[in-house]
This record gives C-alpha cells, sequence and structure tokens, in this order.
C-alpha cells in the first residue's frame, strides 16, 4: 500500500466547499473560506497529485448509462492465479470495483448491469476467469447508505 497525502482541516475545508459546489472556481472557493486565491489552488494541486481526489468519473451515477442493477460477486480463486484473474475480470467494462480481500472468498467485484439478463451474461463472462474454483453473486436491493466522506471531513475540519 502506498502512502497517500493526509488532509489537515484546511483540505477538508475546501472539499466539503467542493462537495457543496462542484463548479466552484478557485476565487469563489478562497472567499469562501476566506483564505487566499493561490493557497486554495496549490492545496487544490496537491490534493489531486496526491492521489486523494479521483477521476470525475468516480461521481457518475451508472442509472444515468442505464445500469439499474447493481451487483457483489465473491470469487475464490486458485492460489498463484490472482494476477490472471485480475486482469481477465478488468476486461468486463460493467466491473467497476475489485477488492481482494480475506475471508471466504479472494476477490469481491462490484458490477452494474441492464437487468438480470445483462447480469446473467456478465457473470457467464467471469466464469471464464483463470483459476476460478467458485463465485457467489448478490444483487443490491436498495442503497441503504451511499459512500459518505462528510462527516469523516467535517470531524477533520472541526480538529482546526
Amino acid at each position: 500500500m502506498h502512502t497517500m497525502y493526509q488532509l489537515d482541516p484546511l483540505d477538508a475545508r475546501i472539499l466539503m466547499a467542493l462537495d457543496k459546489d462542484p463548479n466552484a472556481t478557485i476565487l469563489a472557493l478562497a472567499q469562501t473560506l476566506g483564505v487566499a486565491r493561490n493557497t486554495v489552488h496549490a492545496r487544490l494541486r496537491r490534493l489531486s497529485e496526491g492521489g486523494v481526489m479521483g477521476p470525475v468519473s468516480q461521481r457518475l451515477n451508472p442509472r444515468a448509462l442505464g445500469y439499474d442493477l447493481m451487483a457483489f460477486v465473491e470469487l475464490s480463486i486458485r492460489q498463484g492465479t490472482s494476477e490472471d484473474a485480475q486482469k481477465a475480470l478488468l476486461r468486463i467494462p460493467e466491473i467497476i470495483e475489485i477488492y481482494a480481500t480475506t475471508g471466504d472468498s479472494d476477490l469481491r467485484v462490484r458490477l452494474v448491469a441492464k437487468g438480470t439478463a445483462d447480469l446473467h451474461r456478465i457473470t457467464n463472462l467471469i466464469l471464464e476467469t483463470p483459476g476460478l474454483l467458485r463465485t457467489t453473486t448478490s444483487i443490491s436491493l436498495l442503497e441503504a447508505m451511499p459512500l459518505r466522506m462528510s462527516s469523516l471531513l467535517q470531524r477533520e475540519a472541526d480538529r482546526g
């Protein structure tokens, strides 16, 4: 695991302001936060270069592309085939996240599909993964709580 830039309270305030207004200019952020424009610019560059902020496409709701179904697939794979398995899974565009895990499975995949027939097609592609021993698929019924970082950012901002 690589070392990531660690946020401080001002970084957290900048990110919270961007959450409120993703189109805010550097000047607007500086005015809102009461800091120099150059400070905001330098901080945003450091956050981007430090791996803190991901690509804008990560904010996209898959439903906007017609992918109304989300599922999680746990894969158990033969030892020594993890790298080949991950490379094969990366070739499936509907797989939007892959995690190496501990426990009953080796990899956990989050994928999107246009419906159950499309999910069937995608899971058949997954079954072609090198070294695959077993899969378990769970369909998401409802996003009970989307990814949230705001409460952690607020805590960091309050430290300052």
